[in-house]
């Protein structure tokens, strides 16, 4: 049996005397809970009455130290500082976050389980293996053996592990496995088969007319786990010769992360499955070269509209990892860029579209010289579009089995940029900063000789394009980053669907986050703007968040306006002709926020931080002739400005007519508004704009006015295409969040919104 032996609070116990392998009790764990100490101990059959004697002893019987002339209970360190001894149950072997321990006993997970040695290690591990099997556990084909203890990996619930005792006196410790595509694609065919179907009987398939997110890539093959989001008559192919299932694995992949996200995470957990999305494919590249002498924004149009014909009324976004490697236009427009940037800005039908680009990845040769080869690497055409929502790569994978791989070790750091991911960092300054945000993209290993090597377990866990062969593969790069960013994308569409493809980028944008790891590499000085904006051009605004994306917390708010602004307005010329003459800039929203300023004074000095993201599409006219300001690449340009905490209306009204006239003069005006993190002059770059100011809640209580203005784009210097009275679309998200739990800030806001947010022109 296992007893658990619990010491009063504040004490400890003499361990080692539990551990008496004299009598074959063997002390398992010690933990901390609290201020108690507990000691997990196995007790072999005709033990206990050997426990039992020697807290009798302690009762009835007593040391005599003659010299000092003192009697001491028998056993009094052992046995004096125990509260409590009981039978343990399952939760007493698990040595892990007491968190991560299933609350339910039919939930399926991978156990990491820690199997005594015992006098028999062989004997005791061939009998946990037969009985696990018995009880139809599914057991890791390795494992890890230490001088006291043999690991192995255990698929199972609960309610098989305590089924029998004799399987249960193998363990010594249970803890979570933490899973990697490399346990699930080593294990055999069978096996594989039965976690696909136990993976159906848990899928929720997503309704009819839910989002769709359209794999632009060498299509989708049908798969098991697809089938609930994917017709047959929703493969579609730019070459009718071609079919449209998938050839070598890319296009299946990059489906299963859009659908699932990384596997790993989806067996680490045994709820229901709901998707959120369906799935569409286009295929584009059969194999390298197909597309040789094709304009690819043509391609790209033709792909995009091959599903329209059959579903015109879907409320799709499309993913693309497609890219040209070898193309280096350090961040200026090519044909195929400009094309989606036409595209997602529905200048051709007025349609407006979501497009994620990924942003590519370093060659692999290189990757020993991580992370500055990808300085050097830039990001792949079409991934410089400025409506795009361009995807890098992070990585969180670090599991590497030292017994197979001794002394390899992650190449990246857990939470630091994917050694896969390109950058912006030689760009010229003009352009956007790309990426975007970033997502999981895999990692690499460093080998003891300095070489880098790929390995399962450093990979995303996906679905393969060959389910009869095996059913499971593994995925990195940029191409499995941003299938995750599409699927994110796809649930902001799920949960509202109102929402415009400008305001589901700016949301992601919105909610991402620069880990601890990322500033430690790309900005060791965050007060320095050039290293702000060199953590920029390596992982863009951070790792987005779908929680901070569709919900707001107590002490957190986040407030959404969609509107329609005209930039510029024709001038007639005086003669009288009716011809006009010059454009010049019109539309000015000023935002009055229904801040709640009672809740944020009572802060007082404590800090606060208010993140603003502005995200609209622009029309793209492209030329290298673009950097002269009357051919300028963009139609427009978007800015915004923030009240200062003592500025009164009319300063501020005036302040926003002045950045208004610098900027078409061509000239830097400094704000001299301190706090801002990336600052204006970094931040206005493409066609989504975001920036964090921190500070105290008295000073950001003030600050409840948000100012949005046109700045010059070729429909204002260009008369000639009759486009300077157009009217475009943008989306503000502004968010305020406190570290302080004791105070409400959505409440007053959602009261205060229900009545009116006041936007004047």
């Amino acid at each position: 049996m296992y007893l658990v032996i619990e010491s009063e609070p504040g004490f400890d116990l003499k361990a080692e005397s539990l551990d008496r392998a004299s009598d074959g009790i063997e002390l398992l764990s010690l933990h901390k809970e609290g201020k108690r100490t507990l000691a997990t101990v196995f007790v072999p059959e005709g033990a206990l009455a050997k426990l039992e004697r020697l807290v009798q002893d302690y009762l009835t019987k007593d040391n005599i130290n003659e010299r000092k002339n003192r009697r001491t209970p028998r056993n009094n360190e052992l046995i004096a500082n125990i509260r409590s001894i009981r039978r343990a149950a399952l939760r007493s072997l698990w040595t892990d976050d007491p968190l991560l321990l299933p609350s339910r006993d039919d939930e399926i997970i991978w156990w990491e389980v820690w199997l005594r040695v015992g006098d028999d290690r062989e004997g005791l591990r061939a009998q946990f293996r037969g009985h696990a099997e018995a009880l139809g556990l599914i057991l890791s084909r390795t494992e890890e053996r230490f001088p006291d203890r043999t690991v192995l990996a255990v698929r199972g619930n609960r309610e098989q592990l305590t089924r029998s005792i004799t399987l249960l006196n193998c363990i010594a410790e249970l803890r979570r496995l933490k899973e990697t595509a490399d346990l699930v694609v080593g294990l055999p065919a069978p096996t594989q088969w039965t976690l696909t179907d136990e993976l159906l009987r848990r899928v929720r398939p997503p309704e009819p007319d839910a989002p769709v997110v359209c794999v632009i890539d060498t299509g989708i093959s049908a798969h098991p786990l697809l089938s609930p989001a994917l017709d047959a008559a929703d493969c579609h192919t730019v070459n009718p010769a071609w079919r449209p299932d998938d050839t070598f694995g890319h296009g299946t992949q990059m489906g299963g992360l859009a659908l699932y996200g990384d596997l790993c995470e989806v067996f680490e957990t045994a709820g229901l499955v709901a998707l959120t999305h369906r799935l569409e494919s286009v295929k584009v590249l059969r194999q390298n070269g197909d597309n040789v002498g094709e304009l690819l924004g043509a391609l790209t149009r033709e792909a995009m509209a091959r599903p329209a014909v059959t579903k015109p009324r879907a409320d799709r976004l499309f993913c693309l990892a497609v890219g040209s490697k070898r193309d280096r236009l350090r961040g200026r427009p090519s044909a195929w860029s400009a094309a989606i940037d036409r595209l997602t800005s529905g200048a051709e039908d007025a349609e407006h579209r979501l497009v994620v680009l990924a942003a590519g990845n370093v060659e692999e040769i290189d990757q020993a010289d991580y992370p500055a080869v990808n300085a050097v690497d830039n990001i792949h055409d079409p991934a410089q579009s400025w409506n795009a929502l361009t995807v890098g790569a992070v990585t969180f994978k670090g599991e590497i089995d030292q017994r197979e791989y001794p002394g390899f070790k992650p190449l990246a750091p857990i939470g630091g940029l994917s050694p896969y991911s390109c950058s912006s960092v030689g760009w010229e300054r003009a352009w956007p900063i790309k990426p975007d945000v970033v997502f999981e993209g895999g990692n690499r290993a460093l080998a003891p000789n300095g070489e880098t090597d790929s390995l399962r377990s450093l990979d995303l866990l996906t679905v393969d394009h060959r389910p009869a062969v095996r059913p499971f593969d593994s995925m990195w790069g940029t191409s499995a980053a941003v299938a995750l960013g599409s699927r994110m994308a796809a649930a902001i569409k799920a949960n509202y669907p109102k929402y415009w493809p400008e305001t589901v980028r700016g949301l992601l944008v919105h909610s991402a986050r620069w880990t601890d790891p990322m500033i430690r590499q790309f900005a060791p000085t965050a007060s320095r703007k050039r290293d702000i904006e060199n953590l920029l051009r390596h992982c863009g605004y951070g790792l987005p968040s779908e929680r901070r994306a569709l919900w707001s917390a107590g002490n957190a708010l986040t407030l959404i306006s969609q509107q329609e602004l005209q930039p510029f307005e024709g001038v007639l010329a005086r003669s009288g002709t009716g011809r006009v003459e010059r454009a010049r800039s019109r539309d000015v929203h000023l935002y009055s926020l229904p801040w709640p300023t009672a809740q944020l004074e009572s802060l007082g000095a404590s800090e606060v931080e208010m993140r603003v993201t502005l995200s609209y599409f622009i029309e793209p006219n492209p030329s290298e002739r673009g950097r002269i300001r009357r051919y300028r690449y963009e139609s427009h340009g978007l800015r915004f400005a923030v009240k200062k905490a003592l500025e009164s209306e009319a300063a501020f009204r005036m302040r926003i007519s002045d950045f208004a006239r610098a900027e078409e003069e061509g000239q830097v005006v400094d704000a001299q508004d301190h706090g801002w993190i990336i600052g204006p002059q970094l931040r206005h770059r493409g066609s989504i704009h975001t920036d964090i100011w921190r500070g105290s809640a008295t000073d950001l209580a003030a600050r409840g006015g948000i100012a949005i203005y046109p700045t010059l784009g070729w429909w204002r210097e260009q008369l000639s295409h009759d486009k300077y009275n157009e009217t475009i679309r943008y989306s503000l998200v502004v968010s305020i969040e406190t570290s302080a739990r004791d105070v409400d800030l959505y409440a007053p806001v959602a009261t205060a919104i229900k009545q009116k947010v006041t936007v004047t022109v």
